[in-house]
């Protein structure tokens, strides 16, 4: 299916939000991918709280109604105060906001489309609006809609709010550069626990769109000194990574390696997608770099890129699942399902996990304008909360992250939120490495010890690489 994307544009999104307080809207149905019926606007928009509709004809208008309430299909009258219809034109500076009547109900609850009395949207399961102004509402039909019934587009929002700052960040974090040399310090001088593995290997696991290429982009690009894009990362309804990847780090161009190599994988879809056989021959390290995944099922043993034998160093000591902040709330119940399905198959591996929260900043407008009010983002601190009792992960084990997207230079407090995440995942691994050490004592041909003496360039050596 394509990827649905708003057809408002910024000046129209901006006059549509002049409407309401501070809140964030959520891309629920779009007419032109799920289709002009009924049934399918039941089906994406029953009991999502607050929505608005936004209904565009070819008069140039985006004109429709917001409800407070929830479509149930009940077939009673609805009663909300706050439900209103309007306008937007180029030929106007501003919105036009109608009231209801007093006394009248907002909408009519039933199994049609959307029912407002003086405008009935998707009438009998078509691209048209029905006009009956002084039904529930008052108003001109020219100035609503320019006497254009037919819909060109039919989207659906959830409105949710964003509230204000929180009044002390739930997170503490040091925005300073002393900070951000200690963390890539700390980075570049890691060493894991077990003498033959010199690099942690973390696995990124999300569903299309997610972010996990531009992750990798982000965290190699703050190593260099300068934006790169090494992963194929963008923005398309299907998968971009279609190969299993791993990918490792440098500090500075021709620098020292970063002991940490990332894995990525193709995207999870509610149907299709990466399948768990797959991700679990990833974890035990079965899988090559480059293997192309296959639509028709998972690797098999012969296959030119399964590999046979593996050691500790070829296994994923850390997971990363990686969701768009933007999308939490409408994640669908099957992602969450097949999240928690891959969840509970990891935690039988032992396998330590993490959650990145990705686009911040677009989720939030108080984290667009500044990226250090990510922990003092009521909305974000909300979402996280959210992912964690969905997903059954514990809050400090979720991190919110900024990846770079449009920006031509590096950002330090970007830079300090992206080291912070990989610190986390380098203790996580550490985890791993001590549970494997805890299975395999006594075992005198284990290639698991403490090692204090891995030959590997450390961060004193390569301080021409720093990033000042």
């Amino acid at each position: 299916m394509a990827a649905m994307k708003s057809a408002l544009s910024k000046d129209q999104e901006k006059q549509l939000l002049s409407l309401f307080g501070r809140v964030k809207l959520h891309l629920l149905h779009k007419a032109s991918i799920h289709g002009f019926t009924a049934n399918v606007f039941h089906r994406h928009c029953d009991n999502q709280g607050p929505t608005v509709i936004v209904a565009y004809n070819a008069a140039g208008f985006i004109y429709g109604a917001y409800t407070s309430k929830d479509y149930t299909q009940g077939g009673e009258g609805v009663n909300d105060e706050k439900t209103f219809l309007y306008s937007i034109s180029a030929e106007r500076n501003k919105p036009l906001r109608v009231a209801a009547i007093i006394g009248q109900c907002a909408f009519t609850d039933g199994g049609t489309g959307p029912n407002y009395g003086a405008l009935v949207f998707l009438h009998d399961d078509k691209p048209e609006v029905q006009s009956n102004p002084g039904t529930g509402f008052n108003f001109q039909a020219a100035d609503m809609h320019g006497n254009d019934l037919t819909l060109t587009e039919f989207e659906v929002y959830r409105v949710e709010d964003l509230e204000d700052l929180l009044p002390k960040p739930w997170r503490n974090i040091k925005w300073t550069a002393e900070q951000k040399q200690q963390l890539m310090k700390a980075i570049l001088n890691y060493k894991p626990d077990i003498k033959t593995v010199h690099q942690a290997r973390v696995l990124l696991v999300g569903p299309i769109g997610a972010g996990k290429s531009s992750f990798f982009n982000s965290i190699n690009s703050a190593f260099r000194g300068n934006m790169t894009s090494q992963a194929i990362a963008g923005t398309a309804g299907e998968s971009v990574t279609t190969q299993f990847r791993t990918y490792t780090i440098k500090a500075g161009k021709g620098g020292c390696v970063v002991p940490l190599i990332l894995c990525d994988t193709m995207g999870l879809e509610e149907k299709g997608g990466l399948d768990i056989e797959d991700l679990v021959n990833i974890y035990k390290g079965h899988i090559k770099d480059r293997y192309q995944f296959s639509t028709s099922g998972p690797i098999l043993t012969d296959a030119p890129g399964y590999q046979k034998h593996v050691t500790l160093s070829d296994r994923i000591h850390c997971v990363v699942y990686v969701v768009d902040t933007c999308k939490v709330s409408i994640l669908s119940q099957k992602m969450l399902e097949k999240l928690c399905a891959i969840r509970r198959k990891t935690n039988q591996l032992g396998i330590p996990q993490l959650l990145l929260m990705t686009k911040v900043d677009e989720a939030c407008p108080l984290v667009a304008e500044d990226l250090k009010n990510v922990y003092r983002s009521f909305y974000i601190q909300k979402k996280a909360r959210e992912l964690s009792e969905a997903l059954g992960i514990p809050l400090s084990c979720i991190l919110p992250v900024k990846n770079y997207s449009e920006e031509l230079d590096l950002d330090q407090d970007t830079d300090t939120l992206l080291f912070g995440a990989v610190q986390h995942m380098l203790n996580f691994a550490d985890s791993f490495f001590e549970n494997q050490a805890e299975i395999q004592e006594g075992n005198d041909q284990m290639e698991l010890y403490r090692s204090s003496d891995i030959s590997r360039p450390d961060y004193q050596e390569h301080k021409e690489h720093q990033i000042i």
